[in-house]
């Protein structure tokens, strides 16, 4: 499986479970995500939902910053690959 680098990680937000990813390249509801830091392989999980300046959306640009509901906590400069 070919992992391709899509952002990184700016912010994570302990209470409510949330990562900001500051993205590289496009992503979509239902694309398989995986989180890396210095090289090792954190988890992997779906994207089920997303947001944009706090609207709920579907796909996301090179450039966003998202919100991305996460389901362990991740460290800020964690990057992120679409897998």
């Amino acid at each position: 499986m070919s992992a391709s680098k899509i952002g990184k990680v700016t912010h994570y937000y302990d209470k409510i479970g949330v990562a900001v990813v500051e993205l590289t390249k496009g992503i979509k509801v239902g694309d398989n995500i995986r989180f890396e830091r210095g090289g090792e392989k954190l988890f992997e999980q779906e994207v089920k939902s997303m947001q944009v300046e706090h609207k709920e959306v579907k796909n996301a640009k090179k450039g966003d910053d998202i919100g991305l509901k996460s389901d362990q906590e991740v460290k800020e400069g964690a990057e992120v690959f679409k897998i």
